[in-house]
């Protein structure tokens, strides 16, 4: 399976018949080199809550690739009357076996709003993401402060967790290094970074720090393979 980051919290999959990506904020992300233009397929969009830097350019890209949105009950139906068809709605302690493998939502601390014309709009409870395709269970855990529910996940046996980094609105480095070792992914990637100034951590920090799991850097824009 190809994996590629394109910054801020933005990850896409691909792997026979399926390509997801997730949290698709390519309008207005500086770090991100894809445009909606420069995607013609898609088979699912995941997205972990309603902020603009996380639901980006969901409407866009699910009008025109016809992708599946999974998304929690809130933002599905806000998704809906924006025209979008085809989504599912999850919820958090949710798991769902669809055609390319199981999802199971997770819980995260953060918000959900949705801005929409100067109105901030209900978008449910954040959450994150355990994608399990072809064997391989990779966590996205969106925008999440740190909690001890990711203990729970150790049992999950993660084998690549997406770990926001950037402090303020998230988890900063020295937390997110207690979050690995509660989940033990066998590699963890650090996200939510370097997209604008009062996020500017150092995702080298956190792979010194980081004891329990391999850390992948992967830089913005690049892929890397899992087998």
């Amino acid at each position: 399976m190809k994996i590629t980051y394109h910054g801020h919290s933005v990850v896409m999959m691909e792997d026979k018949g399926f390509k997801a990506i997730i949290d698709p904020f390519l309008t207005g992300n500086g770090l991100c080199n894809v445009t909606v233009e420069d995607i013609n397929e898609l088979s699912h969009i995941f997205v972990t809550h309603g902020h603009g830097d996380h639901i980006g350019d969901t409407v866009a890209l699910a009008k025109k690739t016809g992708a599946l949105v999974i998304a929690n009950h809130e933002i599905a139906a806000y998704l809906a009357s924006k025209g979008v068809e085809n989504i599912h709605a999850m919820h958090l302690g949710g798991r769902t076996t669809f055609d390319f493998g199981v999802v199971k939502m997770t819980n995260a601390i953060h918000g959900s709003g949705i801005s929409d014309d100067g109105q901030m709009i209900e978008g449910g409870n954040p959450g994150g993401f355990i994608i399990e395709v072809n064997h391989n269970k990779i966590y996205h855990a969106g925008d999440t402060g740190l909690t001890y529910d990711m203990k729970l996940l150790e049992d999950e046996h993660i084998d690549l967790a997406f770990l926001p980094i950037g402090g303020n609105f998230t988890m900063d480095v020295n937390d997110a290094v207690k979050a690995v070792k509660f989940i033990k992914p066998k590699a963890v990637v650090p996200i939510h970074y370097k997209t604008f100034p009062i996020v500017n951590a150092d995702p080298q920090e956190f792979k010194k720090k980081v004891k329990d799991s391999v850390v992948i850097v992967i830089d913005f824009n690049e892929s890397i393979e899992m087998e």
